[in-house]
């Protein structure tokens, strides 16, 4: 409920920080930083962060742990993990949707034929907010969205005090969203991508 061209994302992005031993030789590590679409091993580690990032804030989780699995195993291809050091710390899972507007139906549906792409969540591990990692991986996402052919627009509905962080990273409010969760009120909002003709089993994802 939240200069590079798209080619990046044709595979994972590593940036490898080089370490040495005691003795002055390097040795292997994991990427410093890696950026990859997620799997259902993941699905534990995504729900760890958003619990903690959701419930203080508004009692609930967009997506529960069985949710997770389920869009996971549907359609990966949709989301986006950041890890570092091989430790996911910000994430987004998204879903198509077939529909002009979101409905309650969106939260638990995909839709293979749909063009719109419905984020889910997007959140980012306790210890790394306030360094800009939710702008960045939402920046990612929408390139990468950009790269598949079936992504015409991505939608996402968020409380109100989020807006003005969508609208920087450049969404436009359609009004208050249909779907409600218990006594949570939304705004729906929308951005335009581009899908481009670049073949999916090429995908790292």
């Amino acid at each position: 409920m939240s200069v590079l061209s798209a080619v990046p994302f044709l595979k994972p992005v590593h940036v490898r920080s080089p370490r040495s031993s005691p003795g002055g030789q390097r040795r292997h590590t994991l990427p410093a930083s890696e950026f990859r679409c997620l799997s259902p091993e993941d699905a534990v580690s995504v729900f760890e962060i958003e619990r903690e990032a959701f419930i203080s804030v508004s009692g609930d989780c967009p997506l529960h742990l069985d949710e997770i699995r389920h869009f996971l195993n549907l359609c990966p291809e949709l989301s986006l993990g950041w890890f570092e050091e091989g430790r996911l710390v910000a994430f987004i899972i998204g879903s198509l949707w077939d529909q002009a507007r979101l409905s309650q139906a969106a939260l638990s549906l995909h839709r293979p034929q749909g063009s719109a792409v419905h984020i889910h969540v997007l959140a980012v591990h306790r210890g790394c907010r306030q360094q800009g990692k939710g702008s960045i991986l939402m920046w990612r996402y929408l390139q990468y969205l950009r790269g598949l052919p079936a992504a015409r627009r991505a939608l996402l509905m968020c409380q109100r005090f989020l807006v003005p962080f969508y609208q920087k990273c450049g969404f436009r409010a359609l009004g208050p969203c249909a779907v409600t969760v218990g006594d949570l009120a939304f705004v729906e909002m929308e951005q335009a991508v581009r899908g481009h003709a670049f073949m999916r089993r090429n995908s790292g994802c």
